[in-house]
């Protein structure tokens, strides 16, 4: 038995994805790229991205029956954010996540789609689905599928969708003829045999000269250590001293070079019902300071942020308090530098008592340094009184 490409594709859009191509099984186009990329060290503390390098330019080591690959994407945009997104007294939640975690969501679709296939072919083996944790290159193998391109940002950019979009693939052992999908904005569905063209940047540089942080290295290149979303999620340690002015009020990942996209400009809220939203898009800086670890958990059980871990959230949020300068937040960081269990919470806290920089704030400091045991906290402390 057999499955027409078209039947999936109409299926996958009927699921809830905006887009969704078949190709056949191949290596990943960007090799040269994601090789030099990684030996640069780019990545970071990301060590998983250089681990299974070899797997993730070539889907049939992930899947070694797999012949053909069903790319798909979600938006997850919830539209424009509050107005106390900007205020110094709140963080900034990046929009992706503001709903439940998408690895579960959209794995789930991926399911439901294998099933659909297999109950047409009678396969009893499951396909493999791959959302994000996975390793393979999803963005690039969309680009190869003609869901999009990749933009100076490095984010993929769907013409008519934008870039607010979660990736995924699903690895199946059917032979399926090529084809693409796409939802537009403001149209139905328009199947494209065989995938369209799609756009470019032109001449445009808004997403290089809008990063706060200077994390393109070049267009279509970025150093992640840089990166505010690297630097309140992946990074596990302290944040450098000279990026952490540069940071405003993030908290939780960051959407500058996709705000200023023209692409992005009109925009289009998530209308599948894949995602709902269960996340308050900037919380109080207060509230976040003061979260312990089973109220972090309760608040954000299910969720995306929960990849920070709370001494993570909290660190980011005595950055963002420190960036305010307001001494509203003095008692809440004292409370942090003299008896926070975390080492790395401690140390941030005195950098934001020093960036403050009052009277209180000080003799809260030189008090922290006279019982603080431990060296890297004692040296946040130092370099918070001498600035």
């Amino acid at each position: 038995m057999t499955v027409a490409s078209a039947a999936v594709l109409d299926y996958a859009i009927r699921l809830g994805f905006d887009a969704a191509a078949v190709i056949p099984v191949g290596r990943a186009g960007s090799a040269a790229a994601f090789s030099a990329w990684l030996s640069a060290g780019y990545h970071g503390e990301m060590a998983y991205m250089a681990e299974r390098a070899a797997i993730r330019l070539d889907p049939q080591l992930l899947s070694p029956g797999a012949r053909s690959m069903i790319v798909t994407l979600v938006n997850y945009d919830a539209g424009a954010p509050p107005e106390e997104w900007r205020e110094p007294l709140s963080g900034r939640i990046a929009r992706y996540a503001w709903s439940q975690d998408y690895h579960e969501a959209v794995k789930a679709l991926l399911f439901r789609l294998d099933a659909f296939i297999r109950e047409r072919t009678g396969r009893t083996d499951l396909g493999k689905g791959c959302v994000d944790t996975s390793p393979i290159l999803e963005r690039d193998f969309a680009i190869q599928a003609g869901l999009g391109f990749s933009g100076r940002n490095t984010c993929l950019i769907t013409p008519g969708v934008g870039s607010w979009t979660f990736l995924a693939v699903l690895l199946a052992p059917e032979r399926l003829a090529s084809g693409l999908v796409v939802r537009e904005r403001g149209r139905d569905a328009r199947l494209y045999e065989p995938p369209r063209a799609t756009g470019t940047c032109g001449r445009c540089t808004r997403c290089l000269d809008a990063c706060p942080t200077a994390a393109f290295v070049s267009p279509h290149v970025m150093d992640a250590r840089r990166c505010i979303s690297y630097l309140t999620i992946e990074l596990r340690g302290a944040i450098p001293l000279e990026l952490r002015p540069l940071m405003d009020n993030w908290v939780f990942g960051c959407d500058i070079c996709q705000e200023v996209c023209p692409y992005n400009r009109r925009p289009r809220p998530a209308d599948s019902g894949v995602l709902h939203r269960c996340v308050e898009s900037a919380p109080r800086l207060t509230e976040l300071l003061e979260l312990d670890e089973a109220a972090f958990r309760r608040r954000y059980r299910g969720t995306a942020v929960l990849r920070t871990k709370r001494r993570g959230l909290v660190r980011n949020a005595c950055v963002a308090a420190g960036n305010s300068r307001d001494p509203a937040f003095t008692p809440a960081l004292v409370r942090l530098l003299l008896a926070d269990s975390e080492r790395l919470v401690r140390g941030h806290a005195a950098w934001a008592l020093g960036r403050i920089g009052g009277r209180d704030e000080l003799t809260a400091l030189r008090r922290a340094l006279a019982v603080e045991a431990d060296a890297y906290v004692a040296s946040e402390i130092k370099q918070a009184l001498s600035a």
